[in-house]
């Protein structure tokens, strides 16, 4: 873990605007989540707290749950100068995301020295992962916590505002997962659904099963119980999240339950979209395939971290597949369901990625043109395998592997999108800004994929799907016009 060691408050100024969802405030490019509104809290005292959340979905979801603890005790403010309790969900997966989550505190705890915070509070991956060294390096940070305490937030902060103690608390869990009502921080007709916790994989360069623990599924009733309330909510699209969504239920129910969960969830009225993410690609089953294809409400849309397609790569990466396993998969997906989105997460600069085994993986990319790609260079994390492996690749060579496969997608890109021309696809409007609507199709999932323009005569409202009709496109985005037939 790197700590920038020169004197670390700060080295520029903070810039907070609001950004698409009120709920949401955007720091330059790193998400801060907050709620920007009184949501009806008991207000037990006159404490306001605000809270910001780094990292994946599934943290999303811990802060979520975390605001609605703090809801019913005190008010929520999404103005850190107001704020007298601060709380910072951490992330702790690569280098990144570690000193990003250090900057965040470090910002935060200005807000001692300046304004009204009291307390502030550390949560999440990091903590969990550094435990009482983030304590050493952060004194301001008055408690401390990891991933599986959240149902005592509530007595810590009272216990440290009358004894002024400050409080460490971050256990290891192979059992609980992080459950009960949520704040919705998304927009308001999409919200994450957590199906399983923890990861049993043992990937030679990923700290997860160290953070969080084991894999373990939640019951189907609470998954559906938890969608049910969504909906009645107003949630139009679910979004299905886990380490690994594909081994979902085989821990308690002794099979892959993915495909009968989908077809529950699919039997609640409301729920128009139901998308899978982070699905293995040797865990995808022939039933799973069918139930994509069949339900209606399923996106045909997959989310398949492959990190490489080098056998070697894999292998080095303790990947339970090799290149003509994916290549299988990839093809049955597309034999299977005709048009299917498959989004993919590559690594580059792993430990022994010779300059063939890269080679490889470019001729890839341009050969079979997946529709979404991410591409990270390796971090090289402590207590994993692979960062004691030999031939560790140097940054300026990862860097520079990472920036010529964009260069590649980005021509995949500009070449799928220029087959979308002229099409007509359901179109879930987000907002509107700079007098024109943006939205997402079920090809796109939100943050990480494009978005839609939309041209309209009238006013469309937030959270309704319209059919549009596409008429240009970037490396990216489309653009279109809403046409007057309108769907759910």
């Amino acid at each position: 873990m790197v700590v920038n060691q020169e004197k670390y408050y700060y080295q520029k100024k903070i810039y907070y605007k609001i950004y698409k969802n009120p709920c949401l405030i955007v720091k330059e490019d790193l998400k801060l989540m907050c709620i920007s509104k009184r949501l009806g809290g008991k207000n037990l005292n006159k404490y306001k707290v605000g809270l910001v959340s780094l990292g994946c979905d599934k943290n999303r979801i811990d802060s979520e749950i975390i605001l609605s603890k703090l809801n019913d005790q005190y008010e929520i403010t999404n103005d850190p100068k107001k704020a007298d309790i601060i709380v910072v969900n951490t992330c702790g997966f690569i280098e990144k995301s570690k000193q990003e989550s250090i900057d965040t505190i470090l910002e935060m705890a200005e807000f001692k020295k300046k304004y009204n915070c009291k307390l502030l509070i550390a949560t999440g991956c990091l903590t969990q992962r550094y435990g009482k060294d983030i304590t050493e390096l952060i004194p301001e940070i008055d408690i401390l916590m990891g991933v599986n305490d959240y149902d005592k937030l509530i007595s810590y902060i009272k216990d440290f505002m009358e004894d002024n103690k400050k409080i460490t608390s971050f256990n290891f869990s192979n059992q609980n997962i992080n459950e009960g009502e949520r704040i919705i921080t998304t927009q308001g007709h999409t919200a994450y659904i957590r199906i399983a916790e923890g990861c049993d994989n043992f990937c030679t360069y990923c700290i997860i099963p160290k953070i969080r623990g084991s894999f373990r599924s939640r019951k189907l009733e609470n998954i559906l119980d938890e969608a049910e309330k969504l909906a009645k909510s107003g949630v139009k699209e679910i979004i299905l999240v886990a380490q690994d969504t594909t081994r979902y239920g085989e821990d308690i129910y002794n099979e892959k339950m993915l495909p009968k969960l989908l077809q529950k969830i699919s039997l609640i009225e409301g729920i128009e979209w139901i998308r899978v993410l982070y699905c293995y690609p040797e865990q995808i089953t022939d039933e799973l395939i069918l139930e994509i294809k069949n339900n209606k409400k399923v996106c045909k849309y997959l989310d398949i971290p492959l990190q490489h397609i080098s056998s070697d790569i894999l292998k080095r990466m303790g990947r339970k597949t090799n290149k003509d396993q994916v290549i299988n998969v990839i093809d049955k997906l597309r034999h299977n369901i005709p048009g299917i989105i498959l989004r993919t997460s590559i690594i580059v600069g792993f430990p022994g990625e010779t300059k063939e085994n890269f080679e490889e993986l470019k001729d890839f990319v341009k050969e079979y043109k997946l529709d979404r790609l991410g591409v990270f260079t390796y971090s090289q994390e402590e207590d994993t395998p692979a960062a004691i492996m030999e031939d560790q690749i140097e940054e300026e060579v990862k860097l520079l592997r990472e920036e010529e496969l964009m260069l590649i997608q980005k021509d995949v890109s500009n070449y799928i999108n220029s087959k979308k021309l002229n099409n007509i696809y359901d179109v879930i409007i987000e907002g509107f800004d700079n007098g024109i609507h943006y939205g997402r199709s079920t090809e796109m999932a939100p943050d990480v994929d494009g978005t839609i323009m939309v041209e309209s005569d009238t006013q469309l409202e937030k959270g309704n799907i319209v059919k549009v009709k596409i008429k240009s496109c970037l490396e990216y985005d489309l653009m279109g016009v809403v046409l007057n037939e309108s769907c759910k």
